[in-house]
């Protein structure tokens, strides 16, 4: 196990997620992933809310940062705001990321099913991670590139008392008869042993690939995976939340699975 340090973060009015990461890479600092913030799926209820939505924080990033590595003072300075959760995760989950999420990112052609068609029907919100007519209409709204581009979901976890066994039970039902129908796959897993995070009462986090935040929305939608989530998820959490992000190169740039390059 090594231990990473996750750290969501709000840059200060007229500073650039571009000149940020320029200030990591002058430092040597090469975070496991980095990625731009793109909307909340999942609203905390009770943990951490106060903090992550109640001052109307305007979320710019996602850091998943190695253990000795750190922000340097001078891109300190370019932060507004900051939230943190230590996670001990697999040492070989770190250590192969790279190559598997270049995978990920730039599929061989032909080889990303597309989204299934809707199964069930819309729900009157997705905070139960179900499809919402909301959600439809953004994703109706994205521009074209960015709603085939793949995202990551980063879900940070609560449990009830005694149903952290039941959620591994989601995990198992989840792996073997849902993800990789809907192009689902998770790339770290981590027990929260430090920050704002652990403070605040989180206990896992779970960072999870889709092809597109279509493919997230048609599993959203399916009968196959809301069994799964009403037997064995949505009785399991104390709490929960779930951000889309897309991983960005250090200019800033999203990679596309058609080789092609654009700003966010």
């Amino acid at each position: 196990m090594v231990l990473c340090n996750l750290q969501l973060i709000s840059l200060r009015d007229g500073i650039s997620v571009g000149s940020f990461l320029a200030k990591l890479r002058r430092n040597s600092v090469k975070p496991v992933v980095q990625a731009r913030f793109i909307r909340w799926m999942i609203l905390p209820t009770q943990l951490s809310a106060g903090y992550l939505l109640g001052r109307n924080i305007r979320w710019d990033l996602l850091l998943i940062l190695e253990e000795n590595d750190a922000i340097p003072h001078e891109a300190q300075l370019d932060i507004d705001a900051t939230w943190s959760a230590a996670s001990g995760v697999s040492s070989k989950a770190i250590s192969n990321y790279a190559v598997m999420n270049a995978e990920l990112l730039r599929p061989a052609p032909g080889s990303v099913k597309p989204p299934e068609k809707h199964t069930v029907e819309p729900s009157r919100t997705s905070q139960n991670l179900e499809m919402s007519p909301e959600l439809d209409q953004w994703i109706t709204a994205l521009p074209a590139p960015l709603k085939e581009h793949p995202v990551s979901m980063l879900n940070l976890l609560a449990f009830n008392p005694g149903k952290k066994d039941q959620y591994k039970q989601y995990g198992a039902e989840f792996s073997a008869k849902v993800g990789s129908k809907h192009g689902g796959q998770v790339k770290i897993v981590g027990r929260v042993v430090g920050g704002q995070a652990q403070r605040d009462g989180w206990e896992e986090i779970a960072f999870v690939h889709y092809p597109s935040v279509r493919h997230f929305a048609s599993m959203a939608a399916s009968k196959d995976y809301q069994d799964v989530n009403h037997n064995y998820r949505l009785g399991a959490l104390r709490d929960t939340f779930i951000c889309c992000v897309m991983e960005v190169d250090d200019d800033s740039n999203i990679s596309s699975s058609h080789s092609t390059k654009g700003k966010l």
